[in-house]
């Protein structure tokens, strides 16, 4: 098994088990669940940079990044550097990360919120509305079409915006469909880990222009924003590069200052 089939394997026990102690029902009823989400799609439309920035602890790759900072002050930081969305590791066991990271940045900020999750069943979308996300993410490379397909669509029913990401031409095109909001192409190989660029650059092309273009992983530097807006990109998630610094937010604030 490679390390994203662990992954699928953990969430699907774990989503399981958590169905089991927290009922549908019982999410349905939070305080945020009838909450006006925010709108991500809007926000990158109007952004010179694009920048969504990502609170997230460790990796599988990378193992810790930072495991002393609070969310609080990573929300709060964000938002005062102008970025345009928020992604929120909620991943406990290779990430580090939890629901209630979501909760916090939902009470401390007005971003959009992104929860960042392995997504395999539509309890985890009643769960991101319920902890006050405004996106979701799903995953091309786990999902078949049809999943990617109800999953969209129930999203999009509690007025949540869907991001797709993809790895290669392949995943794209059994994904593109108009439930969809935002496309993102994560330049890192699941299974190997590389990052290149290029992967961004190669499917731009193949991606309607319908959709919100957002490149991720291995954008460290404003040169490579630089390089990708040409290829139509509005959106760039950045994880790590403000992560392993004290300050994420002092990091982000810098890093926009550039442009």
């Amino acid at each position: 098994m490679d390390i994203l089939e662990k992954i699928v394997a953990d969430k699907r026990l774990e989503v399981a088990l958590k169905k089991q102690l927290i009922p549908s029902l019982q999410l349905e009823q939070s305080v945020l669940f009838e909450r006006e989400t925010i709108s991500l799609v809007k926000n990158l439309q109007h952004s010179p940079f694009g920048i969504i920035a990502e609170h997230k602890r460790r990796s599988p790759s990378k193992q810790v990044i930072n495991h002393n900072l609070n969310v609080f002050d990573v929300a709060q930081g964000y938002e005062k550097a102008g970025v345009s969305g928020m992604s929120v590791l909620t991943d406990g066991k290779y990430f580090g990360g939890s629901l209630d990271d979501l909760l916090l940045a939902r009470s401390s900020c007005n971003l959009p919120l992104l929860r960042k999750e392995f997504i395999i069943d539509s309890y985890q979308i009643l769960e991101a509305k319920a902890y006050g996300a405004d996106v979701i993410l799903l995953i091309a490379a786990i999902l078949t079409q049809e999943e990617i397909k109800s999953f969209s669509e129930f999203a999009k029913s509690l007025q949540l915006e869907v991001l797709l990401e993809v790895h290669n031409e392949a995943e794209l095109q059994k994904s593109i469909m108009p439930s969809l909001d935002m496309i993102g192409v994560n330049n890192r190989n699941l299974k190997t880990f590389e990052v290149s660029l290029d992967t961004s650059k190669i499917l731009s092309n193949h991606i309607p222009n319908e959709f919100i273009k957002i490149s991720e992983s291995g954008i460290s530097n404003v040169e490579a924003i630089k390089e990708l807006k040409p290829f139509g990109f509005q959106g760039f998630l950045i994880g790590e590069n403000f992560m392993k610094t004290d300050n994420p937010g002092e990091s982000a604030n810098h890093f926009i200052n550039q442009f």
